[in-house]
Parts: structure tokens; C-alpha cells; sequence
């Protein structure tokens, strides 16, 4: 047998192999939530989630961030990309930071969250936060997402322990979660708005506006703290709300961070995943640690759920 003819034989078993090597199969699932390091095409070569929650660039730089050919992928397959935006607090890796911040902040720039560092409160009614929001919408926009996913809604509690009246804390981050969809929909019409947690904001929403304006309603920890499940009592108190976001056709998706790598409890990630069915809401069984760094290892569960159905 001549060289050549080998070289041929080997390529032609190769490619014949490949035909014969079967296709791994995506797990569909309610919601990934990854703000940290996503990597979209790891995302869809293992899963297809109904909504993919993810930060609008790989490492939360804007040399990073997403192309629009990336995102519509995401689209083509029928999941709907929802980008985080943090609108109650600035972060300082952000495109928008400016370093002279540290030592000389402007007037709507308040201290750093010792719980997440390098995040820092803003006052964000003042209409420089407002605008740099704008800015931020133009980028998540042209990069073809269907729709923000808003945390830090509840900043207006923490104003409201510290010096000011809830009545205009509240009224003022109402106001800009309807002013981001007026803008954002004069561009895209059909644009998601979907706030995280805050969902007891809704006792200031006395004309119905903000409950009008948006698309959906996150939450976190809901049903499970880690581990530990949560009291009735607790979860009804937020359920009246949440309930009366889902009970006016939107859609609700719910993170509890319940995911121990080390030591999975299955028996509290089917508890999770029926809970969510039984309400009608869209799930995310999170790792435990709330880095949102990595998928979660608890997505296999709902592929192993249907079976046992």
C-alpha cells in the first residue's frame, strides 16, 4: 500500500468515526444565572436554558464584552438573553469608572459594600447615575440582548435605614426602572425589564405603573437559605408579591443558592425544582457559594427529574 493511499485510509476512518460518535445531549432547564466568566459556547454545547441571565461582557470589561454575533446565537436557539445591570450601586471595573473616584467621588457616589468590594452605593436619582445607566442600556442594546436583568432594586431600603424617607426612596427607584424601559424600548420595543429581589416595592407602586412596565420578576433564595428551608411564614410574605407579578402574565425566575459541590443534597434540589413547578415559576438551583462563577452542577437533576416523572 503506497503512502499516500495510507494517509487517505487513516483520514477516512477518522471522519468515519466521527459520524458514528453519538451527539451529546443538551439538558434542557428553566434559567442559567452566570454574571461571572459565561462562555456561551460551553453554555449551549451542554445546555439549553429557556432564559440565560449573564453579564453583557466575559470578565465585566467592555474590551470583553459580547458581540452581537455571540448573542444571536442564544437567539437562534431560542433562548432569550437577559444581560445584568447593576443600577444601585456602581461598580469600580466597570467601562464608566473613573479612578479619581477613590479619593474625590461626585456627589451621588456613596461608600463601598463591605460584603461585595469594589461595589459602591449610588444615590440613583441623581441624573449622572441616571445617564451612565443609559450609556450602559446603548451597549447591552446594539450587542442584541432581549432584555436587562436590574439588580440592587432594594437600594431603596438601604437609603431609607440611612436618612431618608422610603415613601421617596421607593418612588424614585420606580421611577428609574420606568424611565430605563421608556428608554430602552424606544429602541426595541418588545425590551425585557426584569428587577431582582424588591419585589415588596410593589406596596409603593400605587398606580400600578411599575408593575405595568415590567417584563418579569427575579428573585434569590426564596424557597431554601443555602441549605436551611425556609420558614412558611417567610415565604408567603413574599409570595403575596411575587404571586402578584406572576398572576399578571409575567414570568418569574427564582435562584436559591442550594448546590454544595462537595456534598449535594438531591433530596433539597427535587424539593427546589417542584416548588418552582408548583408555582409556575422558572428555576436556577445555584451553588451554594452565590459567586455565580460557574454553572451549577445541580442542572443534571432536572434531566434525572423528568425521568423519575
Amino acid at each position: 500500500m503506497s503512502k499516500e493511499l495510507i494517509i487517505i485510509t487513516a483520514i477516512f476512518i477518522v471522519l468515519i468515526s466521527f459520524l458514528f460518535i453519538p451527539k451529546k445531549e443538551t439538558i434542557e432547564v428553566p434559567v442559567i444565572y452566570q454574571i461571572n466568566g459565561p462562555n456561551i459556547d460551553n453554555i449551549i454545547r451542554n445546555y439549553k436554558p429557556k432564559f440565560l441571565i449573564i453579564d453583557y461582557s466575559k470578565d465585566g470589561s467592555d474590551e470583553k464584552k459580547f458581540t452581537h454575533n455571540e448573542i444571536n446565537k442564544l437567539k437562534n436557539l431560542n433562548i432569550i438573553p437577559l444581560a445584568y445591570l447593576s443600577i444601585g450601586e456602581a461598580e469600580d471595573y466597570r467601562f464608566y469608572w473613573d479612578e479619581n473616584w477613590y479619593d474625590n467621588p461626585p456627589k451621588w457616589l456613596d461608600s463601598e459594600n463591605p460584603r461585595w468590594p469594589g461595589n459602591y452605593k449610588v444615590k440613583y436619582w441623581y441624573d449622572e447615575w441616571k445617564n451612565i445607566i443609559f450609556d450602559y442600556l446603548d451597549k447591552i442594546i446594539d450587542q442584541g440582548f432581549m432584555g436587562v436583568y436590574i439588580d440592587l432594586v432594594d437600594s431603596y431600603k438601604f437609603w431609607a435605614e440611612n436618612g431618608y424617607d422610603i415613601e421617596s426612596t421607593a418612588s424614585e427607584m420606580i421611577k428609574f426602572v420606568i424611565e430605563i424601559a421608556e428608554y430602552a424600548r424606544k429602541k426595541n420595543p418588545v425590551f425585557l425589564i426584569v428587577p431582582q429581589n424588591a419585589e415588596d416595592i410593589l406596596e409603593y407602586d400605587y398606580n400600578d405603573k411599575y408593575l405595568n412596565t415590567i417584563s418579569g420578576l427575579g428573585v434569590e433564595s426564596l424557597f431554601y437559605k443555602k441549605t436551611n428551608k425556609r420558614s412558611e411564614k417567610y415565604v408567603n410574605n413574599r409570595l403575596k408579591y411575587i404571586l402578584r407579578v406572576r398572576n399578571s402574565g409575567k414570568f418569574v425566575l427564582v435562584t436559591d443558592y442550594i448546590y454544595n459541590q462537595k456534598n449535594p443534597n438531591k433530596d433539597i434540589i427535587f424539593d427546589f425544582i417542584n416548588l418552582c413547578n408548583k408555582y409556575g415559576f422558572y428555576g436556577y438551583p445555584a451553588n451554594i457559594n452565590r459567586k455565580l462563577n460557574d454553572i451549577s452542577g445541580a442542572l443534571k437533576y432536572y434531566k434525572i427529574n423528568e425521568v423519575k416523572k
